[in-house]
């Protein structure tokens, strides 16, 4: 029998090393043992190859009244990330789908093909008022997938249509395709882009975000998206104490180099199911550093490996994630970030003339529309103007 002092082997290309059973499922799974040794005798790797359904959206924007989130409505064109991030906090909503937060997020996505339709309808309600619309609140709108369905540059037509102010989040090079939409909606003020970089060392972004761009990637799309006119941020996002904390004064001056002018960070959460696949991921790939990672992770979180309350869970509390806070505050002051945030813009809101129903989707690469139900895929402020390092994201 495998010891069960073992760290959990990782797996190529993935960033979760389980398949843990969602919390309400009524079965249970249990790890197979004797399969497993056997595997491992004969050299055999079980892989999970990228499955893609196509989701029948009603509704496609997403509220919140949370006191921290910058933002009261979101679009997510995807359930699920291929990224495979092993921190990511949107994992625990697959539960909700009887899946797994573990391999499944990453493997077995949604795509909300007909996404561009329902947002039309939804803007054209009597008494829709604009406000900021976030792409990328839960997973990331740019994931690879993103190449072949384009349901998020079909989104950005249907925004750019109606004038409606919209902040995108991501960590994929990708979303340097649609310059030619957001150079547009941004000499309107309608458009800002932040660039999500954790770390510059490849090897930890490597293990740690498998089938995300590499941090150059992203630092060089920060450099196109403002070379195009494109108000461009970068989030640190997540800090890991003892694990990529050492990188954030190199992270903000690579990005202040390429052009950014905002920044923001996030210390690491870990919810729900979110805890077990990193810890697992933690001891698979780091052993020798896990207990101290996760001794940090209690000091800012007092005691705890994670706290949900607002006001604090994005940043953490206690003596080593004020030293953070104030290690971030003193390089963003002097790259000379945060000194102007100028709001998006709502009154350029309007409701154009109605577009033909097979006109939705119709940009290049996005041919979900006209695929089966289920497609396997496989895939390698202020008023004025002035804010603080601190302050939300958009």
């Amino acid at each position: 029998m495998a010891s069960s002092f073992a760290p959990p082997p990782s797996r190529k290309g993935r960033g979760a090393t389980a398949n843990l059973e969602s919390r309400f499922s009524e079965f249970r799974r249990e790890s197979d043992e004797s399969r497993h040794e056997s595997d491992i005798a004969q050299e055999c790797e079980v892989k999970f190859v990228t499955q893609v359904a196509l989701e029948n959206a009603r509704t496609i924007i997403s509220r919140n009244t949370s006191a921290d989130i910058p933002f009261d409505r979101s679009i997510n064109p995807y359930r699920g990330c291929e990224h495979g991030c092993t921190y990511c906090y949107a994992r625990p909503t697959h539960a909700y789908l009887g899946l797994s937060p573990g391999l499944d997020f990453e493997t077995r996505l949604y795509a909300k093909h007909n996404a561009a339709e329902r947002l039309d309808a939804e803007l054209r309600k009597r008494g829709y008022q604009p406000a900021l619309l976030a792409l990328g609140a839960n997973t990331d709108p740019y994931q690879p997938i993103e190449r072949e369905y384009g349901i998020t540059r079909s989104v950005l037509e249907v925004l750019e249509r109606f004038g409606h102010p919209v902040g995108i989040t991501t960590k994929s090079a990708l979303v340097t395709r649609d310059i030619d939409i957001l150079s547009r909606m941004a000499k309107r003020g309608l458009a800002r882009v932040f660039i999500s970089v954790g770390t510059l060392d490849a090897e930890i972004a490597r293990k740690m975000e498998p089938r995300a761009n590499t941090p150059p990637k992203r630092i060089e799309a920060i450099r196109k998206l403002t070379d195009a006119g494109i108000p461009t941020g970068v989030i640190v996002a997540p800090i890991v104490p003892a694990l990529t904390d050492f990188d954030i004064e190199r992270v903000l001056t690579t990005a202040a180099e390429a052009g950014a002018t905002y920044a923001a960070y996030v210390m690491l959460r870990l919810p729900r199911e979110v805890h077990d696949v990193f810890v697992d991921w933690l001891e698979a790939n780091y052993p020798m550093r896990a207990r101290h990672v996760m001794s940090l992770i209690e000091q800012v979180r007092d005691g705890k490996h994670n706290s949900a309350e607002f006001g604090t869970r994005m940043r953490g509390t206690g003596l080593h994630a004020e030293l953070i806070r104030q290690r971030f505050h003193l390089a963003a002051r002097k790259l000379g970030l945060n000194q102007a945030r100028p709001p998006l813009r709502n009154d350029q809101f309007r409701v154009p003339d109605p577009v033909r129903p097979d006109s939705f989707g119709a940009s290049d690469g996005v041919r979900a529309q006209r695929r089966a139900t289920h497609t396997p895929h496989t895939s390698a402020s202020d008023p004025t103007g002035k804010v603080d390092p601190q302050m939300p994201l958009f």
